[in-house]
């Protein structure tokens, strides 16, 4: 997949974290939609379906985990691939994230280079799978 035909949504609600993620993923190629709120993330994905959601799990107005669930009942993003992203650690919260919906588990901090390395793997697995 060529990352510039890529639209990424990136929700984190720390706008110094999501500004950088979010230059980051552009300086890769891609195109990044930014969120900063659980509503905003549900009402740009409604807009416009990405080929992936960044998620950050703390967000201020709703749980991400609430996010991804409501994201994989909606038709247009029931089979995008949902990246948690997530200052927590351990099996039980990546447990948790992949009952909610999301395919992949980022816990917070991640190496920029290794997100970049990770994200053409993601994108192009089967719809619902993990890598």
């Amino acid at each position: 997949m060529v990352p510039s035909a890529v639209d990424i949504l990136l929700v984190e609600d720390d706008s110094l974290l999501r500004r950088a993620f979010s230059l980051l993923l552009q300086d890769a190629g891609y195109r990044v939609r930014e969120a900063g709120t659980a509503a905003a993330a549900i009402a740009e994905a409604r807009t416009r379906a990405p080929a992936m959601v960044l998620l950050d799990m703390g967000l201020p107005d709703r749980p991400g985990l609430e996010v991804a669930r409501e994201l994989r009942g909606m038709p247009s993003t029931a089979r995008v691939p949902i990246a948690a992203l997530t200052g927590r650690f351990g099996y039980e919260e990546e447990m948790a994230c992949r009952e909610a919906g999301c395919t992949h588990f980022f816990p917070k901090p991640i190496e920029p280079r290794e997100l970049i390395r990770r994200l053409p793997a993601i994108l192009e697995a089967p719809a619902g799978g993990a890598a």
